[in-house]
């Protein structure tokens, strides 16, 4: 992914980042919107000096640059609602939203703060937008006071606690839902929460080490593993304190500037200079060690994907949304990074090629686990295209093609190089199937995040003679539609599409594309992703014209939602996603997950649809289609093991209050073990997010026998590719 500033990117939120990218010819749109809302904001840029010339405020307090901030919120103030797609202004009712935002950001879990500290902060909640406008910021510096003293009292609270014992055959729960919680009322209900939480995280420790025990073949005391499990948690939770100390005003003032973005939507954030280093890894699509992005949410280290062939991705264990609760360094004590700041937890994951970082992770269904990983640099060659032949329930040969994201090196083809593209790849994979004599075709979108939008369009154009793909519109209502000019059609044999909760925005273009005309059956969970926006990049340190304001430190940059997508049909991939033809169970039916569960996230609205002829050739019978799967979903096998076990994964994660009784704790995290490797046959490949390295058409000279083999099952044992075939089967079908 290329970062061009002052270029129009479709994000995921979550935040995997996804980039669809406008080329050539197709960025005038975007570039010419993206000038006049640049001249739009060097005028608002003007107004800020009168403020600076009428105030006299102090330039520093507690190692804080308060004209800077001060005109960082007020370059928001002006800017934002004048650059934002929507209509939103900065008045009371976003200040609330910003404010709600800021409070989640502060203490979501409700770990620290009393209900005396929220109403005190709640005063603040309808002003935010007047406190802008004027200079007179003071939220973040009440929260930060607020906060620093009730860590401080919460860490003599946890000491005290973990020189008693606790009693593990008491019956009592402990509510793991923060939306659930109220904030403690007193000092007493405080450390009642602090009790459980560390009872908990005792009892946790113990287990594994009576695991590890087990495994390693050793007897050691059951007091002796009890001392042991204390002190690893007491060492670990004066570790989390001393990085919560280390917090300083600034975060917050950053924090404080992110939330008044995301009031607008979920994808417009400030982004302060620290968060450079971040933003560039979303940005680039990989990371040095272990090749996972990650994102922060709500005191959360969250894993948002994992990219296709790194070190995660050949070695296995962690998925999207994934949590990520502690790192170690080999076999050194691990560290607690929940409520760790991103760039610090990044830091400890990142390390030298051939070391072990080794993860503590929470999975989606409460499952925690470790998993060690060997740090690896991202092989930028497994994140092409992959294709295979694979043999049809009919003794056919069905043709599979992996897209892990739509690539390409825009940087190369500015500087009139020929960059490899994941449409020319794609279209050199279907002139292979094509040799094959391939029946029918499964093109793979599973965990695709985004990228090139070119590549979107042209890539969909492979499939039809020539056409409109997608709509975009900015806040003018100005609307631009994107065309397949090339009438060379590649392949025109039975088409199955395979997407997930993961497929994203130019993803879902092409699978929203293919729908419309009639092109491919698309098969998958019950919506994709339902990222639908295009955001542009603002340096605010080249929107200053005023020579004595750019004396400031760097004041970061603004990532604002400009554009949206709409299909050709007229509705918007925004919120909803594309729903599929024919659904399938899946894992993650109980997430939340996606743009329709984010906060203020854009509405599903739609335009006029444009002309366009549906595929004359693709005789589908949908209906029939729809019928015969659904009747195979409870009696195949993997299909079937994967709906029992979604139903009884969502009773697990509904029931959020866990049980403190050591006894009750062993045997739940027993059944989900024994869950996970129930359903781990058919549904591994997929849930984990991997992607694995398939045995190309014409395989290196050093790729074994047995690899292509191992590969082969791998594709064979996935339940999802397995009903791709069956449904190819059915168009096939004359019954």
């Amino acid at each position: 992914m290329v970062f061009v500033r002052l270029f129009c990117y479709v994000f995921l939120k979550s935040r995997t980042f996804s980039s669809p990218n406008y080329y050539s010819e197709r960025c005038s749109f975007s570039i010419k919107y993206t000038m006049t809302i640049i001249k739009q904001i060097k005028t608002t840029s003007v107004a800020c000096l009168a403020l600076f010339l009428a105030a006299t405020f102090s330039f520093a307090e507690n190692g804080v640059d308060q004209k800077r901030n001060q005109l960082i919120g007020y370059m928001l103030y002006k800017q934002l609602p004048s650059l934002h797609f929507s209509d939103k202004k900065v008045d009371n009712e976003l200040s609330q939203a910003a404010f709600d935002l800021f409070l989640k950001q502060l203490d979501y879990q409700k770990r620290f703060l009393l209900k005396e500290d929220i109403e005190e902060l709640g005063k603040y909640a309808l002003l935010i937008d007047d406190n802008l406008k004027s200079g007179n910021i003071t939220l973040p510096d009440v929260g930060y006071d607020l906060l620093s003293r009730r860590i401080e009292q919460v860490k003599k609270i946890a000491a005290d606690i973990m020189t008693g014992d606790f009693d593990t055959a008491k019956e009592e729960v402990y509510e793991t839902d923060p939306e659930k919680l109220d904030y403690a009322v007193d000092e007493k209900e405080l450390r009642e929460r602090w009790r459980k939480i560390l009872k908990a995280q005792v009892i946790s420790r113990y287990l594994v080490l009576l695991e590890e025990q087990k495994e390693k073949g050793e007897k050691v005391k059951d007091a002796e593993l009890w001392r042991q499990a204390k002190e690893k948690v007491d060492s670990r939770n004066g570790q989390f304190f001393t990085r919560l100390n280390q917090e300083n005003l600034q975060d917050h003032y950053d924090r404080y500037f992110n939330a008044i973005t995301r009031a607008f939507d979920p994808h417009t954030n400030y982004m302060p200079p620290s968060k450079k280093e971040d933003f560039d890894i979303h940005m680039r699509g990989s990371l040095e060690g272990i090749g996972a992005l990650l994102r922060e949410e709500d005191g959360f280290i969250k894993i948002v994907r994992i990219i296709p062939g790194s070190a995660s991705a050949r070695q296995g264990g962690l998925a999207a949304e994934d949590i990520v609760l502690e790192v170690a360094e080999g076999d050194d004590e691990p560290v607690e990074v929940t409520d760790m700041r991103l760039r610090d937890a990044v830091r400890l994951i990142r390390g030298p090629k051939g070391t072990e970082v080794r993860l503590t992770i929470k999975k989606p269904d409460g499952v925690v686990e470790v998993v060690p990983i060997i740090r690896d640099v991202v092989q930028i060659e497994e994140t092409f295209v992959k294709s295979h032949v694979l043999e049809s329930n009919e003794g056919g040969k069905i043709g599979y093609i992996k897209i892990p994201s739509f690539y390409r090196d825009f940087e190369m083809s500015r500087n009139g190089k020929v960059a490899r593209n994941s449409t020319d790849d794609t279209r050199e994979a279907l002139r292979d199937m094509t040799k094959e004599n391939v029946s029918g075709l499964i093109l793979d979108l599973r965990d695709n995040g985004g990228g090139s939008l070119v590549d979107a369009v042209d890539i969909t154009g492979l499939f039809l003679k020539s056409g409109p793909v997608v709509q975009v519109k900015n806040s003018f209502g100005t609307r631009k539609v994107l065309n397949d000019e090339d009438e060379e059609l590649v392949y025109d044999g039975p088409l199955v599409v395979l997407v997930n909760l993961f497929s994203a925005s130019a993803s879902e273009i092409l699978a929203a594309a293919l729908q419309d005309y009639g092109r491919a059956v698309i098969v998958g969970g019950k919506h994709t992703h339902g990222k639908g926006t295009v955001q542009t990049i603002i340096d605010m340190n080249e929107n200053i014209p005023l020579l004595n304001l750019r004396s400031y430190d760097d004041l970061g940059a603004m990532k604002v939602t400009i554009q949206k997508f709409y299909r050709i049909n007229g509705g918007s991939t925004q919120f909803r996603g594309v729903e599929p033809d024919v659904v399938l169970p899946s894992l993650y039916e109980h997430l939340k997950s996606g743009e329709q569960y984010l906060d203020y996230s854009l509405p599903w609205d739609h335009v006029s649809p444009v002309p366009y002829f549906p595929y004359a050739t693709g005789g589908i019978d949908l209906k029939k289609i729809q019928t015969k799967s659904s009747a195979r979903i409870g009696q195949e096998e993997g299909l079937k093991i994967i709906a029992e076990e979604a139903l009884k994964t969502k009773e697990r994660v509904e029931n959020t209050q866990i049980s403190l009784k050591m006894e009750d704790m062993k045997r739940e995290r027993e059944e989900s073990i024994r869950a996970r490797e129930t359903v781990g046959e058919h549904f591994q490949n997929y849930q984990q997010g991997q992607d694995e390295e398939f045995e190309s058409l014409d395989p290196d000279e050093d790729q074994s026998e047995k690899d292509e083999t191992e590969m082969l099952n791998e594709l064979k044992e996935d339940a999802y590719i397995g009903e791709a075939i069956r449904v190819i089967d059915d168009i096939l079908s004359k019954n």
